[in-house]
């Protein structure tokens, strides 16, 4: 029996219409405390040039906090415009009171090489390290399990950081939606710092063909098995945040996000407590 509750979070791709102010006022209307904000919402948020401080005072005027910033795109393809743009997001993220920047890494095919793969990971790392510690941030790296992609493996982020000795200022995000793509077994729960959940429920696709758009709510139909991986990482000791990720339009599009959002939360929380057969 997991020995903690889930504690659960909203990333703005949940609502990715709904205005910072809503998005934060669903969060507190579900009971959380926590939130992710993102740089790819046009329109919105970061994008539509919302200051760092008023995005600080919208929080904590709710008591929510802000768990990260949703992300450095093609982190691990470390060149001056990657820099700038670390630089830069870091910054708001400082300012704006975030707690971490997700890290995402290049997904276009490239970099894949075994040697090259590993080698462009460390460079990445070894250059955000001292951006991160002077900010007071951590770095969440998120393997994507997606085929095409430059990091598809925990295990490999995590012999990275290692080699680094950088435990302190990275950490893992477990995406339920990725680590089944990846195929990867060990869940990493002592290296894990963010869980994103979401759920696919189309019987038709096979693993290899699921995209972001398949990403569901999580209910009885999921077939990622999101109950057993919460339930896992929390028998494993994890008591970090679970944030919902859907990036399917039905979800953007429903009637009544709160009630398919509690929904989703009642369903994880009278399962995932269980024990596993």
């Amino acid at each position: 029996m997991p020995a903690t509750a889930p504690f659960f979070a909203l990333n703005h791709m949940s609502a990715p219409n709904q205005t910072i102010s809503d998005f934060f006022d669903l969060a507190v209307s579900l009971g959380m405390r926590g939130v992710e904000i993102r740089n790819d919402l046009q329109g919105n948020a970061i994008l539509d040039g919302t200051p760092a401080a008023a995005m600080r005072r919208e929080a904590e005027a709710r008591g929510l906090r802000i768990l990260s910033i949703n992300a450095l795109q093609r982190f691990n393809e470390w060149n001056d415009t990657r820099e700038e743009e670390a630089r830069s997001l870091i910054a708001y993220a400082r300012d704006c009171g975030a707690e971490a920047l997700v890290l995402v890494p290049v997904n276009d095919g490239t970099g894949q090489a075994d040697g090259e793969r590993q080698n462009n990971l460390r460079i990445a790392l070894k250059a955000l390290r001292p951006l991160l510690e002077d900010a007071g941030i951590v770095g969440l790296v998120e393997p994507l399990g997606f085929e095409i992609c430059s990091l598809r493996l925990k295990s490999e982020a995590v012999e990275a950081i290692a080699s680094l000795d950088a435990a302190g200022t990275f950490r893992l995000v477990h995406d339920t939606f990725h680590h089944t793509l990846a195929g990867e077994d060990e869940l990493f729960v002592a290296e894990t710092g963010l869980v994103h959940i979401s759920g696919v429920v189309d019987e038709a696709l096979a693993v290899r063909d699921m995209r972001d758009g398949h990403r569901v709510l999580v209910d009885r139909s999921d077939r990622l098995d999101n109950v057993g991986q919460i339930s896992a990482l929390l028998s494993g000791g994890f008591s970090g945040p679970l944030s919902f990720e859907p990036f399917a339009e039905s979800v953007h599009r429903t009637a009544d996000l709160k009630r398919d959002l509690e929904e989703s939360m009642t369903h994880i929380r009278e399962n995932a407590l269980q024990p596993r057969a």
